[in-house]
């Protein structure tokens, strides 16, 4: 099987911690310019928009240099830019770093912030923060945290190791566990492991449950108990979109703070940081596959509904 040539680096430097977008020709189609591509392919950047970005010498070639707007469409050809970024409302929580290396950072992610660049989240993010804060421009994510879930998240430093680690997540070689606050039921039947099938539809916000071949493994197990209030020990074995969360719903005590599980609700505005969902990556253990360490890491995050559920509740 023949080997798809790799792309030629980026022409263009990283911009507050996010990388320029590259976009590569397809073959076919009835395009005569790259203009035309562009604007057909690029119809949620708004009229006029890529027509500027040609006149301002924005858009640019493997070489680095301005494509002209009347550049002959060429299959294959890749050309890169800066997207425009749209108006983020700033997080404003840290994210530190609790283990740094040369091959690996660790991070304990906040709640509110997206682990890397998607949708409406592109510079408040994670991976972005922490690109410009600790000036390394390769870094990137071995797995992601939900937005809404806060703990602990696996950087890579070395392009050509980032598939060591991530494997380390696909190959099911780390233990993670997590924490969550939720209602507490004297009649659910603890520690115990849920299997089932998850599935996530574009464009739907909830994940569900249907019948078919379990794909989603979760142990759960008490912790505490006080004031109608359990916190939980979750150990996922795989990672399915919301698995947790789903599966705490699923048992009947969903977790506090939880938009979506048992029920959507409504959008909160920009800048609403109140009442996070409570549910923290504790910990992080594995075998390093390049230096063969032995890591394990834990959290230094407390959820704030289980040290004051006053507090927490009135936001």
């Amino acid at each position: 099987m023949r080997r798809r040539t790799p792309p030629p680096p980026a022409p263009l430097p990283q911009r507050d911690g996010v990388d320029p977008v590259r976009v590569r020709l397809p073959a076919g189609g009835a395009w005569h310019t790259v203009r035309e591509h562009l604007v057909a392919r690029l119809t949620g950047a708004g009229p006029g928009v890529i027509e500027a970005m040609f006149e301002a010498g924005r858009i640019v070639g493997a070489d680095g240099r301005a494509v002209p707007a009347d550049t002959p469409y060429r299959p294959g050809m890749f050309v890169w830019f800066h997207r425009e970024l749209p108006a983020e409302v700033p997080v404003p929580f840290p994210v530190p770093v609790v283990y740094r290396d040369e091959h690996i950072v660790v991070a304990d992610k906040p709640h509110f912030l997206a682990t890397t660049p998607r949708g409406t989240h592109i510079a408040q993010t994670a991976l972005a923060r922490l690109r410009h804060e600790l000036g390394v421009p390769t870094l990137t994510a071995a797995h992601r945290l939900d937005r809404l879930t806060a703990g602990l998240v696996l950087f890579t430093v070395r392009p050509e190791e980032r598939g060591a680690y991530q494997t380390l997540f696909s190959d099911r070689r780390v233990r993670k566990e997590y924490e969550a606050v939720a209602p507490y039921d004297a009649t659910l039947a603890l520690p115990r492991t849920v299997r089932s099938r998850i599935v996530k539809e574009p464009g739907v916000q909830a994940a569900r449950e249907v019948e078919g071949e379990p794909n989603a493994e979760t142990r759960v197990e008490p912790a505490e108990r006080r004031d109608g209030l359990g916190r939980y020990r979750l150990f996922p074995r795989t990672g399915q979109t919301h698995q947790l969360r789903v599966h705490m719903n699923a048992l009947g005590v969903p977790i506090l703070g939880d938009p979506l599980y048992p029920e959507v609700a409504p959008p909160v505005p920009a800048g609403d940081f109140r009442r996070p969902l409570q549910l923290l990556a504790r910990r992080l253990e594995f075998t390093d596959p390049v230096t063969g360490a032995a890591h394990a890491f834990t959290s230094g995050r407390t959820l704030s509904a289980w040290s004051s559920f006053a507090q927490w509740a009135a936001g």
